[in-house]
């Protein structure tokens, strides 16, 4: 037998063997594998040996390979198919997987890697063994050896059943995915404003009351008026509901950390039990998504409830955290609470972040004396903490630096890479979502360790988490459409070595791996035919290029508003762009069109494919199209404010300067400023825009509604325009992001 080349564990063919069976696809890819040209056939009846230690990653193998005969009989060891040993030599999840011609063997140092393997074993299995009722069979499988570990230790999935309550049967589902794709932690966002989903005894109302609203709101947060379904709503999971799903997870090595969020987002508390807010507020359980003012007073009995609760609750959780939510807490009530005030006075505390602060190492002390550490979003940091606790940077990267440079662990969650309720699409069609865009591929791409840190500091980023907030999300369907692919990405950038990965060798492996979700009844999105277009960055002159993810598609497109046939033009090399465009494109197979239709309409203006410069750059998250977005032709979405073609800048100063190359007659111009408040972001106050040697002109800007445009007449020859737009400033306390910096969101400028 011959050694192929050390090949990725996902690619999907082995050359040079002859079977009648589909080549596995494993994801994520592993650390080091070699096949061979020859094949093992793993037998119905075969038998599985194991080491005490690994009983319960041997009852999943037994699942997965519909082998009943488990033994630990040493002596039986000769005539299996199949061992399960344990080696003190391999740490953490390392595995080693080595199928030869005598049978299957794997080896691992703790139950944790004899769980990956597992799965590993799953994935080498035909995908009819995913069905329900399916027979044992015998299988023939590639000879190879595998070597493997995660990159990271954190690897988690987020869930939110608090905006949208879940059957367990789907808890299991998810849980068992994320088992599958090796993630290794569930967190659990148990409570918020819209409700408390966890049975308690000590205080009942929390669930007679706490668990249900009396509505929901219909459509998006942003649309006015405000319409709702008039249908009583909630749920919440019994304690044994909770002991299944956490024992459900333990036996496929996921840990499950719950999340109370406190001191905000505490509405569901408040409308159960008031006396443990501020005094005089009539708080009911949220019926629309957002940032509320409910917020829990830090006074003696509030700490006493809390101290009750986790008491009550925590014997359900067997991690070592908690996770107590600190995001988002609005501080108006303080402010004006006599008992806060007094507090921050006898605490010697210099303003309400630090009573924050406070609030919260009374919390971690009281955990720590319970045996668990706290897990908070990043504004936990503001006021100071701990270093015991660990950090979720989610408003960007930032807080996972200080956290790192600070000493505290962190775990990276950043909207640009995490956050699955964002549209994957840029196409109309898309289900609802809270906004934003990120597609499949930046999701692969996310790194988790920032630039800024050092090798010593980089050891506190503990890994990466994906969240999947659900206020658009109200049936499992729409949770699994939001998840997948986008989850699939994220396990590859997370347990895979960077030197690894490879994103159209995994958009053809995913391709592959549909075939297993189909079979498991996933919901799963599908973007990998979909056209992208983008202008070509190394052309002399304005070029239009199209893409798919996959490798190798026939694109065949139309310049003049057609639809493309079998018989349109083949796309092979960018497309000059020298008028007004009308591009439509289909990816063919067979002569038939296999993807949606893509279409993207082009107007040139007098600045269209000139000279841009923008300080500040854009946001990193907001920042696909780059600064040539905006004199391109192409305006940005009506609907969403994340796709290609606007460019997002946080609680910053803009100036931009655009050389039309020589002095051109120009007119007027005219922009556009997304302005959705519930989402952070806000449409600047004024705009000034000056031309050569002439004053500025300061055009006020006004206007309420979600696009608001803006025209500024010019007048003039001029070759240089130059374009001033002051951020909004800090969000005012009483709205959503309220003390934080706003976004602007600005489109194509258009010159005439």
């Amino acid at each position: 037998m011959k050694y192929f080349l050390k090949l990725l564990i996902g690619l999907t063919l082995f050359q040079g063997c002859e079977s009648n069976v589909d080549p596995p696809v494993i994801l994520p890819a592993a650390a080091e594998v070699m096949f061979k040209t020859d094949r093992f056939t793993l037998e119905s009846d075969a038998r599985i040996v194991y080491d005490e230690a690994f009983e319960q990653a041997a009852f999943l193998l037994s699942q997965y390979t519909h082998l009943s005969t488990l033994s630990q009989n040493e002596a039986a060891a000769k005539e299996t198919a199949f061992a399960l040993r344990l080696d003190n030599a391999l740490k953490g999840e390392q595995y080693r997987l080595d199928i030869r011609d005598q049978g299957i063997e794997i080896k691992a140092g703790t139950l944790s890697g004899a769980f990956r393997a597992a799965q590993t074993i799953r994935l080498l299995m035909p995908v009819s063994f995913e069905e329900e009722g399916s027979k044992a069979q015998s299988v023939e499988l590639p000879l190879m050896s595998i070597s493997d570990e995660p990159r990271f230790g954190y690897r988690g999935m987020h869930l939110d059943v608090s905006r949208h309550f879940f059957p367990v049967a789907f808890i299991k589902k998810y849980i068992d995915l994320m088992a599958l794709l090796k993630f290794n932690v569930f967190h659990w966002h148990l409570t918020d404003d819209q409700g408390w989903r966890i049975e308690t005894d000590k205080f009942p109302k929390l669930n007679t009351v706490g668990s249900f609203r009396k509505e929901s709101l219909v459509g998006h947060y942003n649309d006015q008026p405000a319409t709702y379904d008039g249908k009583r709503y909630g749920g919440y999971y019994s304690k044994a509901d909770i002991r299944e799903i956490v024992g459900f997870a333990q036996e496929r090595g996921i840990e499950v950390i719950p999340e109370i969020d406190i001191p905000g987002h505490s509405s569901a508390i408040l409308a159960a039990y008031p006396e443990f807010g501020c005094d005089n507020y009539n708080d009911t359980v949220a019926t629309t998504w957002g940032v509320f003012d409910a917020i829990l007073c830090p006074k003696p009995e509030t700490f006493e409830f809390l101290d009750a609760i986790f008491d009550e609750i925590l014997p359900l959780f067997p991690s070592n955290y908690v996770h107590i939510g600190g995001d988002e807490a609005v501080k108006t009530r303080w402010q004006k609470c006599s008992h806060c005030q007094g507090l921050i006075e006898q605490q010697d505390l210099k303003n309400e972040y630090e009573l924050q602060s406070y609030f919260v190492q009374k919390v971690s002390d009281m955990l720590e004396n319970k045996g668990k550490l706290i897990i908070g979003w990043g504004e936990i940091l503001e006021g100071g903490l701990s270093a015991k606790a660990s950090i979720m940077s989610w408003r960007g990267v930032e807080g996972g630096v200080t956290a790192a440079k600070a000493g505290m662990n962190a775990i990276m969650t950043p909207t640009s890479h995490c956050y699955f309720d964002y549209y994957q699409s840029e196409k109309e069609s898309e289900p609802l979502a809270i906004g934003g865009f990120l597609p499949l591929q930046k999701v692969y791409e996310f790194n988790p360790i920032p630039d800024e840190l050092n090798e010593k500091e980089a050891a506190y980023i503990l890994g990466g988490q994906g969240n999947v907030w659900t206020e658009y999300l109200d049936t499992p369907q729409a949770v699994e459409y939001m998840a997948f692919p986008r989850m699939i990405a994220l396990s590859e950038a997370l347990w895979s070595q960077n030197n690894r990965k490879n994103f159209k060798n995994f958009a053809n492996r995913l391709e592959q791996f549909k075939k297993r979700l189909d079979v498991l009844e996933v919901n799963y999105a599908n973007h990998l035919y979909e056209i992208k277009g983008a202008f070509d960055e190394t052309s002399d002159s304005p070029s239009y290029t199209l893409s798919t993810s996959l490798e190798n598609q026939l694109i065949r497109f139309t310049t003049d508003g057609a639809v493309p046939t079998a018989k349109s033009m083949v796309f092979t090399e960018p497309i000059p762009v020298k008028q007004n465009t009308i591009i439509k494109a289909l990816v063919f197979q067979n002569d038939v069109a296999v993807s949606d239709l893509f279409e993207q309409r082009i107007e040139t203006h007098l600045g269209f494919g000139k000279l841009v410069t923008i300080s500040p750059s854009p946001n990193t998250s907001y920042d696909s199209g780059g600064p040539q977005a905006l004199l391109n032709g192409i305006g940005g979405s009506n609907k969403r404010f994340g796709d290609s073609e606007w460019l997002g800048f946080w609680g910053e100063d803009l100036s931009i300067l655009i050389d039309l190359g020589e002095a051109t007659q120009v007119q007027r111009l005219s922009t556009r400023f997304f302005n959705t408040n519930g989402q952070w972001v806000y449409a600047p106050k004024s705009i000034s825009v000056q031309a050569d040697g002439q004053t500025p002109i300061i055009t006020p800007i006004h206007g309420k509604e979600t696009i608001v445009d803006v025209q500024i007449p010019i007048n003039q020859k001029t070759r240089y325009l130059k374009i001033m737009i002051p951020g909004y400033g800090i969000i005012p306390e009483h709205m959503q992001g309220g003390g934080n910096p706003a976004w602007t969101f600005i489109d194509e400028l258009k010159i005439e």
